[in-house]
C-alpha cells in the first residue's frame, strides 16, 4: 500500500503488510487465577471463566471493562475462534504484540507457545493445530508486581500509584491477530540505508522448505507511486542480502532524504513466485536517513542537527499503556510537533508500532528506551538482555527511531558508581546494541553514571534561569556539574568530546484540570508557566556547549502534572506559544498586557 495511502488503522505491523489476517481484539472470556489452580485443574482444556475482558486493554484499565487496580499474578483469556475462508490450504501464525510478563498459549488444548518479556512480541505457527469451525486460544499470563528484578518501567510495586511510579500492566496489552501464509513466504526485511551511496541494503528472511523449488523475490520500489526502481533474484537460501541503487536521489531542493521537517517515505512491495507462481505480497516502507556525531556535533542527514525533543511516558487515562485508539496515537504525534518539537524520548516504555508508524509518517524522531528494573541479579542481566536484543530487532527497520536507550538513571544498577559489575553491565549493553544496530546512537545510562555513551545525557531539573546559563555556557562547566547530586561518569570513565545534551529538564507542574499532582516546579497561571518554560527552555536552547533537550514532560500522567498537556491530552497552554518558545522567541502571549 503506498504511504500516501493510511493502512487500516487496527493493522498492528504497517510496516510489513499483508492481506490475509484477522485481528482477534475484543471480547475475551477471562479469570483471576489468584490460587494457581488453572494448571492443575488444566483450564486450558475446560473452564467456566466467570469474567469478560476487552483485549488488548489490561485488567486494571478503565477500557478492558474491568477497571481493578489490585494485583492478579496470574490471569487466564480464553476465545472461540473460526478461520476465515481465505485461511484455507495455509500456514496459520498467532502473533501476540505484548503480553505482560510471561505467556504459554494453548490451541485446542495443545500448548502453542511460551515466551517471556512484558514487552515483545512473539508469534507460534498453529497450523497443525487448528481445524474446521470453532477452535478454543487459551493464553495464561504470569506477572510478579512486587518483583523488583523484573524489566518493569514505570510500573509500581506497589497497588496505589505513587511519586514518579504508575498503575502496573498485567496481561495482554497489544494488539492479538493471526496471518495467513503460503508454504514458502518472506519471513522479515531489515533496511539499512547507505545515503552517502544512495543505496538501500535491503536483508530478506525466509521461512519454508525451498529445497527443490524455483523461488524468486521481486522488489518493487516506488516514491509518492512513482517507480524508482524493481529487481528479481532468485532465492536459494533462507537468507539473502542485497543493495539496491536510487538513482533518482538527492538532496537539493525536493530532495528525498528523510528528516522531521521532510518525512519522505519509499514504498516497497516485495512478490515471492514459487515454481513461476505468486505466492506472497507484502508491502512495506523504508527511510533514506543517516545519524552520526560529526566532530563533536550530532548531525542528521550529514548537517549538525540540534534536537528539541519532549519526554513521553505512552500512558492514556483509560488504556494505561494502551492507546484508546490509533487516532489517539496519531494525535500524540500532531501534539508534539505542534509544540515545534521535532522528537520524542520514550520513556520507559516499548512503544505500540502504531506509535512508530506515525512518527515515520509525519516526521518524527524518537529515542527508543527500554522497561527498567529496579533491582541488579543475575536473574535480571538474562531477562533484561534477551529482551533489549527483541526490541531492536523489532523497530530497527523505522527511520524515526534515531537513538537507543537501553538504561536510565541508573535503574538497576544503583550502584553503578562503586560496583563493577553493574559498570560492566551498562558497558555490555552499550556494545551489544552497537554490534546489533550499528547506525544508531546509543547512550549507556541515560542522566549520569555514564560508563561507554555516544551522547553526554544530562538530567537537570533546575528552574532558575540565571543557573542554567552559568552551567551550561561550556561544556566543562556542564559535564563538571553534579545537578542531581550524581557524577555526569563512574570512576575509570570521562567525558571524551561526545556532544552534550540536557535529556530531561523543566517538569513544571501546572493545574489545569480536576487533576491533583506534582512537578518539579510549579506554575500559578498561563502566563506564569509560558515565563517558567521560556527560563528553563532558552539557556538551553541559546548554550554554546549544549545540542539538544528533552522537556518533560508530553502530558500529565497520573499522579504527575508536569505535562504541557493535561492527561485527556489537553494543551495548557496555546500551542503556538510554545512553538514560539521553542523556536527562540518570547511568545506573542507574553507580549500582551
Amino acid at each position: 500500500m503506498p504511504m500516501n495511502e493510511t493502512p487500516r488503522p487496527d493493522y498492528p505491523r504497517p510496516q510489513f503488510e499483508r492481506a490475509e489476517w484477522l485481528n482477534l481484539n475484543g471480547e475475551w472470556e477471562f479469570e483471576f487465577d489468584d490460587h494457581r489452580l488453572g494448571d492443575k485443574e488444566e483450564w486450558f482444556l475446560q473452564h467456566d471463566f466467570t469474567r469478560k475482558i476487552q483485549v488488548p486493554f489490561a485488567y486494571q484499565s478503565k477500557l478492558s471493562g474491568i477497571g481493578e487496580r489490585a494485583f492478579h499474578d496470574q490471569v487466564w483469556y480464553r476465545r472461540e475462534v473460526t478461520l476465515p475462508a481465505g485461511f484455507s490450504g495455509k500456514r496459520v501464525l498467532l502473533h501476540f504484540g505484548a503480553v505482560d510478563y510471561r505467556a504459554w498459549v494453548w490451541v485446542n488444548g495443545r500448548l502453542a507457545a511460551f515466551h517471556e518479556g512484558g514487552h515483545t512480541p512473539f508469534s507460534a505457527e498453529i497450523t497443525g493445530l487448528v481445524r474446521d469451525g470453532s477452535n478454543s486460544i487459551v493464553v495464561k499470563a504470569a506477572d510478579f508486581s512486587k518483583d523488583l528484578s523484573i524489566p518493569r518501567g514505570k510500573q509500581y510495586w506497589q497497588e496505589k500509584s505513587a511519586a514518579i511510579w504508575y498503575t502496573g500492566t498485567t496481561g495482554i496489552w497489544q494488539t492479538v491477530w493471526l496471518e495467513a501464509l503460503p508454504d514458502i513466504y518472506l519471513h522479515k526485511v531489515k533496511y539499512t540505508p547507505y545515503i552517502d551511496s544512495n543505496e538501500i541494503q535491503i536483508r530478506a528472511f525466509f521461512e519454508g522448505d525451498l529445497a527443490g523449488h524455483d523461488v524468486y523475490l521481486k522488489t518493487e520500489i516506488s516514491f509518492r507511486g512513482e517507480p524508482v526502481a524493481e529487481e528479481s533474484r532468485r532465492i536459494r537460501q533462507r537468507e539473502a542480502l542485497y543493495r539496491i541503487g536510487l538513482t533518482d536521489f538527492n538532496d537539493h531542493g525536493a530532495g528525498r532524504w528523510w528528516s522531521p521537517e521532510r518525512p519522505n517515505l519509499y514504498d516497497v512491495k516485495y512478490t515471492l513466485l514459487v515454481d513461476g507462481r505468486e505466492t506472497d505480497t507484502v508491502n512495506s516502507y523504508f527511510g533514506m536517513r543517516k545519524i552520526s556525531v560529526e566532530d563533536g556535533r550530532v548531525c542528521l542527514n550529514n548537517r549538525p542537527y540540534f534536537m528539541k525533543l519532549i519526554l513521553d511516558q505512552g500512558y492514556f487515562p483509560d488504556g494505561n499503556l494502551t492507546p484508546p485508539s490509533d487516532e489517539a496515537v496519531k494525535k500524540d504525534v500532531e501534539l508534539t510537533k505542534a509544540m515545534g518539537f521535532n522528537g520524542a524520548r520514550k520513556h520507559q516504555k516499548v512503544e505500540d508500532p502504531r506509535y512508530l508508524y506515525w512518527c515515520d509518517k509525519l516526521g518524527l524522531l524518537v529515542w527508543g528506551e527500554m522497561a527498567n528494573a529496579q533491582a541488579f541479579t543475575g536473574e535480571y542481566v538474562g531477562r533484561f538482555t534477551r529482551e533489549w536484543q527483541e526490541v531492536i530487532e523489532r523497530d530497527y527497520n523505522h527511520p524515526a527511531i534515531v537513538a537507543w536507550v537501553p538504561i536510565n538513571e541508573s535503574w538497576g544498577v544503583n550502584q553503578l558508581f562503586v560496583d563493577e559489575a553493574q559498570r560492566q553491565h551498562t558497558l555490555t549493553m552499550y556494545h551489544l546494541t552497537k554490534s546489533l544496530d550499528s547506525t544508531r546512537l546509543v547512550i549507556s545510562n541515560d542522566g549520569w553514571e555514564h560508563t561507554k555513551s555516544d551522547l553526554c545525557t544530562i538530567h537537570d531539573y533546575e528552574s532558575r534561569r540565571e543557573v542554567l546559563e552559568r552551567r551550561y555556557e561550556t561544556v566543562d562547566k556542564a559535564v563538571g556539574a553534579r545537578p542531581a547530586n550524581r557524577s555526569i561518569y563512574v570512576p575509570g570513565f570521562a567525558y571524551a568530546g561526545e556532544p552534550v545534551l540536557v535529556t530531561e529538564y523543566g517538569g513544571i507542574s501546572f493545574k489545569k484540570s480536576e487533576w491533583e499532582g506534582w512537578g518539579y516546579s510549579q506554575a500559578r497561571d498561563d502566563r506564569d508557566f509560558l515565563e517558567r518554560y521560556l527560563a528553563v527552555t532558552h539557556p538551553l536552547l541559546f548554550s554554546p556547549a549544549v545540542q539538544g533537550f528533552c522537556y518533560t514532560q508530553l502530558t500529565d500522567v497520573e499522579q504527575e502534572i508536569n505535562g504541557l498537556l493535561t492527561y485527556d491530552r489537553q494543551p495548557k497552554v496555546p500551542l503556538e506559544a510554545i512553538r514560539q518558545i521553542n523556536s527562540g522567541k518570547r511568545p506573542e502571549a507574553l507580549e500582551q498586557s
